[in-house]
């Protein structure tokens, strides 16, 4: 046995152990496809920025099969690997990458494949996630785009080399594919602020599109079911998940104020908003739309384009904040916390989505009850 094929059968162990795999079928995809062919290269955190990491460096392929996310591309440059290669580790931001396996595991899960389905991926990366896709239902059935060419031109090479052959294309895949095609399921590998509506009128009726919201806090995972046109329904899943933006989602991190300021006492800890895991970080996003969270020293920070601010530390075993602008976010906060309270602590299960076009909100237990815009 190789010691790639060892460490795919203990990538599936992890895997098993983290319960996001169930599927007997995607196990066997998740042992069969050589991750490591899709990742020759890649980078690692630094001291100084992002270190590049090449397939004769010590440690490579047991990275590769690693649970964690690895970064393939900073600032949308392809040429940043090779300057840190040679001039040491370099400051960026990751654009591209290959997502953590359990996140892959439980979004191909979510979808709810059956043979002889026709799939589309939005975000192709590295090609790993359509190789899975392929192994379990055929290259024939399988469709991916994504907006980089260099991406696309190596990932469908990468593909060739071990035997895959799905349709590629280099284009925006808010449009989704351009083909002409309807699909039974789509996926997207990257986040997006709202349903593009071009997903919803490529998938037949009754076809599902799993993908992840773009919102700085209060992302997550979502289902929808496709109906006529560009219309659908979904549910937030109680299984989260979360990708780097569709290139035109990208939020702008809004600055924050490095003066002096006045501080008041606050009584809520910063991981309720901020943590994943807190049950209240979706509800407080959609009090929230539009507004960046951003740590600096010991403060943790929020932003929003129209000026607003606040700052938040903690003092001894107390809290503190600061706020400024046209709006006092800790207070929207607090307010949306003690409503939350009121509502019985909904987690992020509790909310669904309603699609028509243009016109899509997030519901809360029912599309009669609260609503959301879906838009920040």
């Amino acid at each position: 046995m190789s010691n790639a094929t060892r460490l795919r059968r203990r990538l599936v162990e992890h895997l098993l152990a983290e319960g996001v795999l169930h599927d007997a079928r995607w196990m066997t995809a998740f042992r069969s496809v050589p991750r490591h062919v899709f990742l020759p290269r890649f980078f690692v955190p630094a001291p100084n920025g992002w270190a590049a990491i090449d397939n004769g460096d010590d440690e490579w392929l047991r990275r590769v099969y690693s649970p964690g996310v690895l970064v393939i591309q900073l600032d949308d440059d392809s040429g940043l690997w090779e300057r840190a290669r040679y001039l040491g580790a370099q400051p960026g931001t990751p654009t591209s990458s290959s997502s953590q396996p359990s996140i892959m595991a439980i979004m191909l899960e979510e979808l709810r494949v059956a043979d002889g389905h026709r799939v589309l991926e939005i975000g192709t990366g590295t090609g790993y996630n359509t190789a899975l896709l392929c192994h379990r239902l055929g290259s024939g059935l399988v469709y991916t785009v994504d907006i980089d060419p260099e991406l696309v031109g190596a990932a469908r090479e990468r593909l060739a080399e071990i035997g895959y052959a799905p349709s590629c294309a280099a284009a925006d895949g808010a449009e989704g594919f351009p083909a002409g095609v309807l699909y039974d399921r789509v996926i997207c590998t990257c986040s997006v602020s709202s349903i593009p509506p071009a997903w919803l009128e490529q998938t037949v009726p009754g076809g599902l599109i799993v993908t992840t919201l773009n919102r700085p806090i209060g992302g997550g995972l979502v289902r929808i079911v496709a109906g006529e046109g560009a219309t659908g329904h979904g549910r937030v899943l109680a299984r989260d998940g979360r990708f780097m933006p569709l290139r035109a989602h990208r939020f702008k991190q809004s600055k924050v104020p490095d003066d002096d300021v006045a501080w008041r006492p606050a009584r809520l800890p910063m991981e309720v908003l901020t943590e994943v895991r807190s049950r209240f970080e979706f509800f407080a996003g959609l009090h929230l739309p539009g507004v960046t969270a951003s740590r600096e020293g010991q403060s943790t920070r929020l932003a929003h384009p129209d000026g607003s601010w606040m700052r938040h530390r903690q003092a001894g075993s107390a809290f503190e904040v600061a706020e400024g602008g046209p709006r006092r976010l800790w207070e929207i906060v607090e307010a949306a916390y003690e409503e939350w309270l009121g509502l019985g602590e909904p987690g992020r299960d509790r909310f669904g989505l309603s699609l028509d076009g243009e016109d899509q909100v997030i519901w809360l237990d029912s599309p009669d009850g609260r609503t959301w815009p879906l838009r920040p």
